[in-house]
């Protein structure tokens, strides 16, 4: 048999699960779900460029060793203009058969730089230098991380308030006196408008012979959402 004080330990700490696993399963009446969205529109602040060399030679030995004189001569072009971030994109070579397809006639390679920077201008100016032995594969925009997360945070705000607007309004169109939430998640997203193509900026704008053109670097969608669940209290 138990000492007493051990019996009266078991049974409150039976009796206190016993009350947990009935709150637990206990109904919950009246739970409505919510959603809102408040986005800003926010400026592209970077912009990015890929450029690249192309040949075709029947010895593909020395066609790799063009690709890489063109190709390494553009990075340290680029690498010396500062802030513009450098980088090699995809390389890939491939074989060029005869009409009838049944022979090799050369070999075809290509070699891509990317490049990207804040400073629109400098980039642009870049870009119309290195023309002269590269070419243009695209241009494109895009809103820098610390940028997206600043006006992420400051979205925050703006996304409670909008769903606490709505949980009122929801709760007083179901006749009640007030509301308790349940849940609330908040997740960022946004659009981004289409890339500028070659359609848009022609590799000729960047002729050295001519002025550094203006760029119009567009905008893009930040939002925030904010999804819950509320009890309306009646």
């Amino acid at each position: 048999m138990l000492p007493l004080s051990r019996l009266a330990t078991a049974l409150a700490f039976s009796t206190s699960l016993l009350s947990i696993a009935a709150h637990a399963d206990e109904p919950r009446y009246n739970q409505i779900s919510l959603s809102t969205q408040v986005s800003h529109e926010v400026a592209h602040d970077l912009m990015q460029v890929t450029l690249y060399t192309e040949a075709q030679q029947s010895d593909p030995a020395a066609l790799a060793a063009e690709i890489t004189r063109t190709l390494n001569a553009g990075l340290t072009q680029a690498r010396g203009v500062q802030g513009v971030t450098v980088s090699q994109g995809s390389r890939n070579s491939y074989p060029v058969y005869s009409e009838k397809g049944e022979q090799i006639s050369a070999w075809r390679e290509r070699a891509e730089i990317r490049l990207e920077s804040a400073d629109f201008a400098a980039l642009s100016k870049l870009t119309g230098e290195m023309l002269k032995t590269l070419k243009m594969g695209g241009m494109s925009f895009s809103i820098a991380d610390a940028t997206r997360k600043k006006e992420e945070d400051a979205l925050i705000k703006d996304a409670v308030a909008a769903f606490k607007e709505r949980a009122q309004l929801t709760t007083e169109a179901l006749g009640g006196k007030s509301y308790k939430l349940v849940s609330l998640n908040l997740n960022s997203g946004g659009f981004v408008r289409p890339p500028m193509r070659m359609e848009a900026m022609k590799a000729s704008a960047f002729s050295s012979d001519s002025a550094t053109p203006e760029v119009e670097a567009g905008t893009s969608q930040v939002t925030m959402n904010a999804d819950g669940v509320i009890e309306v209290q009646l």
